[in-house]
């Protein structure tokens, strides 16, 4: 056993489960989902069945048949005298492999390899003998990918040298390393909600406290809150995603870049700019003026090529003053020991096509944004669909709270997606679903099609109260 979760903690995470009756079963789906979203770990120490059931109102027998449930399925197991505890993935639902062949994943949100990958690393490949003559991994990462970066930096507008780049093995990396750099335990650390929930587990690991700040697809970053939050709390450190929002798709204002700034300034507040989905622009057009020209040494950029060329390309990179790339340098080691030179000789050649590149990207998110929002506006009209002009995703609001329930239905149509939970902070957000788009148009359509017969499905499950509940609320 690693971990225990109390009761309280468990019934907060829950939120609005009880969306279908038998209750039992409704509690156990939403056990399950908690499980598969790795909101609760494996060897997790479930609480006491009495502890559950008066923390949610419900009676014992409820909780053990909901936990019976999780027995039956391979998702806990439970012994005489020491509890419930979940088991790891591996041993979870044994038998829906052969089920699963086909299914529409959509929970990871990355397009498909740019088509002339294969052909840039072929070309590499052929230059193999004087790859290998090298040491094979440094833990600043090759001066010509080092310098490439940074002319990519400068066509942003940008100022950027090579010796304040330095590479690392994808920006889930990159963020580990910041994170443990800058953060002691118990710092507090400003972070978007509702946000790319790996940062938040590196933040959490690295002993943050963190501070959410709510953005929404229509209004934006909360100004008010955020400045508020600066001024009380004098984070150590502010994670922010400014272009593309990942689940939002939403992109700040120059306003809003300025305030994050000047705010961040004012706390002493070092600003974590996670720019991953930044060049994956559909119909945006120019950058705002914000965050750009000469960062100042609180300002650290984190990139990668994972979301515009492959996910299995990992190469990232971390931008920032020269006394900061020192520190995470010698850090380094702790964590890996260099990104390896096949990969980062692959990246710095793909810079030399970055524009077209890009202009593929935005292709085929186009393609796939345009057939998304127009089977969710035939199929389910009832549903609020954002305008997004780039990233990877559409943050749906649904007329129910009932995201997690949603999701754990249509998972048995063979379609895979992460509930709006997974992307918070504080907990809630079961009004809303990420969609993403970089699967094929085909694909989505009938992901859509399967949406739809579920959420009919769950509005017809759930209690009448319930749903009164929730539509009373709107």
């Amino acid at each position: 056993m690693d971990s225990r979760i109390s009761a309280r903690a468990l019934a907060a995470a829950l939120g609005g489960w009880r969306t279908r009756e038998p209750a039992y079963e409704a509690l156990a789906d939403s056990i399950r989902l908690l499980c598969l979203d790795n909101r609760l770990a494996p060897r997790t120490a479930l609480p006491a069945e009495r502890e559950l059931a008066a923390a949610l109102e419900l009676s014992r027998s409820t909780v053990a048949a909901g936990y019976r449930s999780l027995r039956e399925t391979g998702h806990i197991a439970s012994l005489r005298g020491s509890g419930s505890v979940t088991l790891p993935l591996r041993r979870r639902d044994p038998g829906r492999a052969a089920a699963a062949e086909g299914a529409i994943d959509l929970q990871q949100a990355s397009p498909p390899a740019w088509p002339g990958l294969a052909g840039i690393m072929a070309d590499v490949a052929g230059n193999a003998a004087a790859l290998v003559s090298r040491v094979g991994y440094d833990v600043l990462g090759s001066v010509e990918l080092r310098e490439a970066i940074a002319a990519h930096y400068v066509r942003r507008g940008v100022p950027t040298s090579a010796s304040e780049v330095l590479v690392t093995t994808g920006a889930q990396s990159a963020i580990h390393l910041v994170a443990s750099v800058l953060l002691g335990r118990g710092d507090r650390v400003l972070i978007e909600t509702p946000t790319y929930p790996h940062a938040v587990d590196a933040l959490r690991r690295a002993g943050a406290r963190l501070v959410g700040v709510p953005v929404t697809t229509d209004q934006g970053w909360d100004l008010d809150r955020a400045e508020q939050a600066f001024a009380r709390t004098l984070p150590v450190m502010a994670y922010l995603m400014p272009d593309f929002q990942n689940p939002t798709g939403r992109s700040m204002s120059q306003a809003e870049r300025e305030a994050f700034l000047l705010a961040g300034e004012r706390a002493g507040s070092v600003l974590v700019l996670d720019e991953t989905t930044a060049d994956l622009d559909i119909d945006r057009g120019s950058l705002p003026a914000g965050f750009s020209g000469s960062d100042p040494s609180t300002v650290v950029r984190i990139g990668s090529l994972g979301k515009t060329v492959w996910g299995g390309l990992r190469v990232g990179w971390i931008r920032a003053e020269g006394d900061l790339v020192r520190r995470f340098v010698a850090a380094r080691p702790a964590h890996d020991l260099g990104t390896p030179e096949f990969e980062q000789a692959v990246a710095a050649a793909l810079f030399g096509d970055f524009g077209e590149i890009a202009a593929q990207r935005s292709a085929l998110l186009r393609a796939g944004r345009d057939a998304l929002v127009g089977a969710l506006e035939t199929r389910i009209p009832q549903w609020r669909v954002p305008v997004t002009h780039g990233g990877v995703s559409l943050w749906i609001e649904l007329d129910a709270a009932l995201s997690s329930a949603l999701v754990m239905d249509v998972r048995s149509r063979g379609v895979l997606l992460s509930a709006g939970p997974r992307f918070s902070v504080d907990g809630g957000h079961d009004r809303h679903l990420r969609l993403p788009f970089t699967a094929p148009p085909d694909e989505l359509v009938r992901a859509v099609s399967s949406l739809a017969e579920s959420w009919t499905s769950v509005r017809a499950g759930a209690p009448v109260s319930f749903v009164e509940r929730v539509e009373s609320i709107v």
